[in-house]
């Protein structure tokens, strides 16, 4: 495997241990605000760690966002979707394991409720489907915008972070917060048959507002790639 794709397994085996760790045993006590925070920071800190090798994406959402921005060749696409569902995946059956080590007289929560689900379990499949086209097109527009030549360099991932801990303060009650469908496929797995069900909306929903974000992000800064253009 090489150096780019280890990067992404790695980063986002890191997001979805934020994820995990802070939705399963932080939430019941802390709520929200800790998955929220878990999760930007992890991105954060992964971004500065190991985005230099790779680019930092560690979601297939933000990879397809940044071909449809013109900022990442889709040939390459495939092989870093693969490498983050695997670190995803490997990051959840690390805290199952964990998880059957809880005491008993402890409130922990489960993958089901970690996971992204709609219907029966919360909100309706179009609410849960829009706030998640929407807060990936944001968040994609975002990564364009911060990594565009005329930003700041050496910012962008305190911004990219910070967005992303806003977007899951915003979508945790709605979707339980995807952006991401490698973190949704690895809390799925471990979270049951009505987590399976629901896990095609967190592929659909936020690679389509990916695009849009990366779309939106090539149109706004096409200038500041080819020079300014003249009124």
């Amino acid at each position: 495997m090489s150096r780019e794709l280890s990067a992404e397994l790695i980063g986002t085996f890191t997001l979805v241990t934020a994820v995990c760790g802070a939705a399963l045993f932080s939430a019941p006590s802390a709520g929200l605000v800790a998955v929220a925070f878990a999760v930007g920071l992890s991105v954060l800190a992964m971004a500065y760690a190991v985005g230099p090798i790779s680019g930092g994406h560690f979601n297939p959402a933000v990879t397809c966002g940044l071909v449809a921005a013109g900022r990442f060749p889709a040939g390459k696409a495939v092989p870093y979707v693969v490498a983050q569902v695997i670190g995803g995946v490997a990051a959840a059956a690390v805290f199952y394991v964990i998880l059957q080590g809880a005491p008993a007289a402890g409130k922990w929560n489960t993958f089901f409720a970690a996971s992204n689900t709609y219907g029966d379990s919360g909100f309706t499949m179009l609410s849960a489907g829009l706030i998640e086209v929407v807060i990936t097109a944001l968040f994609v527009l975002v990564i364009v915008s911060v990594t565009s030549p005329r930003a700041p360099a050496g910012f962008a991932p305190i911004a990219i972070g910070l967005a992303l801990t806003l977007f899951h303060l915003v979508a945790i009650p709605v979707s339980n917060a995807s952006l991401n469908p490698a973190r949704s496929t690895a809390t799925a797995l471990f979270g049951g048959a009505a987590a399976m069900q629901c896990l095609w909306l967190f592929w659909v929903a936020p690679i389509v507002g990916g695009i849009i974000g990366g779309v939106v992000g090539k149109w706004l800064h096409a200038e500041y790639v080819s020079g300014p253009v003249n009124p």
